[in-house]
């Protein structure tokens, strides 16, 4: 009797959430029904790279299969939520990798979010132009 066994994390980054599972398995990763190499396109290596950072870390890739459902965002803000979800993931299979995944800062929420827009300013801070007369 197989048991399908599969470990889940959910990553966020500025307004991308990632919902992460890691099937053992080939080393495959598929985002939002599309690998990687297809979501990520032809010159965002380093997005596919920052997304696999934690595997790398704890020397697992190839060991499991990452299937992640991402929304919100833009690209960068994805790939860091995807981080984040396969690392919560790995930590979920493994609690004895916690220690280096979080000194590598994989485990950490970035805080930094876009700065809400004030009345009477054309952005966050920009103020329109100041006029003597």
């Amino acid at each position: 009797m197989a048991v399908n066994v599969q470990y889940q994390g959910t990553g966020r980054r500025k307004n991308a959430i990632a919902r992460v599972r890691l099937i053992p398995g080939s080393g495959k990763v598929i985002i939002n029904g599309r690998p990687i190499e297809e979501y990520f396109g032809p010159g965002m290596e380093i997005l596919r790279h920052r997304a696999q950072e934690p595997l790398v870390a704890v020397k697992a890739e190839g060991q499991y299969d990452v299937v992640a459902r991402v929304e919100g965002g833009g690209v960068s803000g994805q790939a860091d939520a995807i981080r984040m979800g396969v690392a919560r993931a790995l930590v979920d299979a493994d609690e004895n990798l916690r220690p280096v995944l979080r000194r590598r800062g994989y485990l950490t929420r970035d805080p930094r979010m876009k700065e809400r827009r004030k009345y009477g300013l054309k952005k966050a801070r920009k103020a329109p132009q100041f006029s003597k007369r």
